[in-house]
């Protein structure tokens, strides 16, 4: 990967990945870079963060769309209102504004990822697990949030997550565009 001057930090933070063992990103993703930019959006680099930035990557790849901030096809139902959300808006470039990030308040840091060309759908869910394995991966951390932090940036995928292919049915309302109805209010 490319870095711009002045990209210290996502520089380190591809050094410290590559140092920590993680997984290699794949060549379309500059896993630091992403990193740098979803803490930028968000305001800091939390373990929240880290997980969306790798759960957005983890879901464009099983969908097969590898530029997805320049693509019109791709629309996220994320399932809280955390970190996670942030670093997923980051990566994709799907908001709520455009019609093309949808938010269902299930309380769960998932994300089902739909496909408009194809129909296809996978849902992506952090496992409640990873934390444990966050704490076992940098057992010499003294805080939890550092350690997480470490972790969720080296460990496979099939440690933090589940992925299952979902089959959703988008309803006109959730296409992105301009609006198919207003409602004019009584007042």
């Amino acid at each position: 990967p490319r870095f711009p001057p002045g990209a210290v930090a996502a520089l380190a933070e591809y050094i410290e990945q590559r140092l920590l063992g993680g997984p290699a990103p794949s060549p379309a993703w500059n896993l630091p870079a992403l990193l740098a930019e979803a803490g930028r959006h968000h305001g800091h680099l939390c373990p929240g963060q880290v997980l969306g930035v790798r759960m957005a990557i983890l879901g464009c790849d099983r969908l097969g769309i590898a530029q997805p901030r320049s693509s019109k096809r791709l629309i996220v139902f994320v399932e809280t209102d955390r970190c996670g959300t942030d670093a997923v808006q980051a990566v994709t470039g799907c908001t709520l504004g455009k019609g093309t990030l949808k938010f269902v308040d299930y309380g769960k840091l998932a994300a089902t990822f739909v496909d408009t060309e194809t129909g296809r759908a996978v849902r992506i869910a952090a496992k409640e697990s990873s934390r444990e394995a966050g704490l076992r991966f940098a057992p010499e951390e003294r805080e939890p949030h550092q350690a997480q932090l470490r972790a969720y940036k080296a460990l496979p995928e099939d440690e933090l997550f589940t992925v299952e292919n979902v089959k959703v049915i988008l309803q006109e309302a959730d296409l992105p565009g301009r609006p198919r109805h207003r409602v004019t209010c009584r007042r």
